[in-house]
């Protein structure tokens, strides 16, 4: 999402006569866009900000801005801390930067942190930064309503709203006529999409399919899926269009029920494995992927073999793992004691990772052998002799350059594999 509004601010930025640079040194702006879901990114942040000061000692006049979630989250008091910042805008200010640019140019402190019940910013096209001319964000929808208690971004991006499926369609086909041929739908539970017009209410099955015909070489994703919301229309939606990518991200978090509750998840440990079965009935060979989190408040080493006897159970492709950090602003720092100690969430998340290694070889070697269409995104970043590419299980596969180039599609035979990566050649 930060990736996506990124490319955002430099349509609109560009739009008011702004040049991009390649180097923080040759700007007269540097604008910081950030994100506050986990401490470690706020702290790189920080970091980065105190590498940036000083380029502002050898040149005052640097107008320096903060944007995104951790500019909603903490707005003035951050203008105290980090006393090089010129400029504050959250998630929804972003059409008002050519004005807050305009007032920190003339040495007044800009902030603009107002959250928005309608912007989707669906007219703007965005500027497709470090792209490689073949894979593509499109945000859908904006916010968050469902209020895991862990989870800062009801506070920092607002409540949800969905962008009208005419532009997300016509920005796809934009997107085609430019040579990309895989698009990624963007929200913090896609599932939630509801565009109404014309008294009808489109749902995410719905615009998913839209978007999979706008052509049969334009590849679809999406990210992040809600389990409580994972129905069984979207999966007969994924099964009914080739394009569109057997990859699943579906979130888990725990499998304790204990710990689900208290995350307030909405869903129980039962509940999530029926939405498993379902997957793997409707789409035979789907990758599912994963987020868990480690150590969340009262976690015993019940709950924590609850998750990893879940994982066996579930059997993921891959997954994002993390030790939680209590966030300012959320249910849980409110109403929950972060009583895990860090020794013991360090140990937890190393046990969780080095299940997911397994899980993730051993799904990688029964590729081995197999035969599959791979988009080639570039070359590989290992090995200039090599392309790599993605197959529609979202999975990795490095290969000898052909002649086919990226944006091509390719049949790769899989004759090896890492927990990360599938080795073959073109056939």
């Amino acid at each position: 999402m930060n990736f996506s509004d990124s490319e955002i601010v430099a349509s609109i930025l560009g739009d008011s006569g702004y040049d991009r640079v390649v180097e923080a040194s040759a700007a007269d702006i540097v604008l910081v866009n950030t994100c506050s879901i986990r401490e470690h990114a706020e702290e790189r942040v920080r970091k980065r900000l105190h590498q940036f000061s000083a380029l502002k000692k050898k040149r005052p006049g640097l107008v320096i801005g903060l944007l995104g979630c951790m500019a909603e989250r903490t707005k003035t008091a951050l203008m105290e801390e980090e006393q090089i910042l010129d400029l504050i805008a959250g998630p929804d200010s972003y059409r008002h930067l050519p004005q807050l640019l305009e007032e920190a140019g003339s040495g007044r402190q800009a902030i603009d942190t107002m959250l928005s019940a309608d912007e989707t910013y669906a007219d703007i096209r965005p500027v497709r930064l470090g792209s490689n001319g073949v894979s593509a964000f499109i945000s859908i929808m904006r916010g968050c309503e469902n209020h895991c208690s862990y989870c800062v971004v009801p506070s920092t991006r607002g409540q949800e709203r969905s962008r009208d499926a005419v532009s997300i369609v016509g920005e796809t086909a934009d997107l085609f006529r430019q040579g990309y041929r895989e698009v990624t739908l963007l929200g913090q539970n896609v599932n939630s999409y509801a565009w109404s017009a014309g008294g009808k209410v489109m749902s995410f099955p719905e615009l998913i399919g839209q978007v999979a015909e706008v052509s049969p070489l334009m590849r679809v994703r999406f990210a992040t899926s809600h389990p409580k919301d994972m129905s069984e229309d979207l999966l007969r939606t994924i099964a009914a269009y080739p394009n569109i990518c057997r990859a699943i991200h579906l979130p888990v978090q725990s499998g304790s029920n204990r710990m689900l509750d208290r995350m307030n998840r909405k869903y129980t440990r039962e509940a999530y494995l029926e939405r498993i079965r379902a997957i793997r009935e409707i789409i035979p060979g789907c990758a599912i992927s994963t987020d868990i989190i480690a150590g969340f408040c009262d976690e015993t080493e019940d709950d924590h073999r609850d998750t990893l006897s879940l994982m066996e159970q579930a059997g993921f492709d891959s997954a994002f793992m993390f030790k939680y950090s209590e966030r300012p602003l959320t249910l849980a720092a409110e109403t929950l004691n972060d009583n895990v100690p860090a020794e013991v969430k360090e140990r937890r998340l190393r046990e969780i990772i080095a299940l997911q290694q397994r899980l993730s070889l051993a799904s990688n070697r029964r590729d081995i052998g197999k035969s599959f269409e791979a988009l080639i995104e570039g070359t590989s970043k290992r090995s200039d002799d090599h392309y790599s590419g993605r197959n529609s299980r979202n999975k990795v596969a490095v290969f000898p350059k052909a002649k086919d180039g990226p944006g091509s599609y390719v049949i790769v035979k899989i004759s090896g594999a890492t927990s990360a990566t599938l080795l073959g050649e073109v056939v």
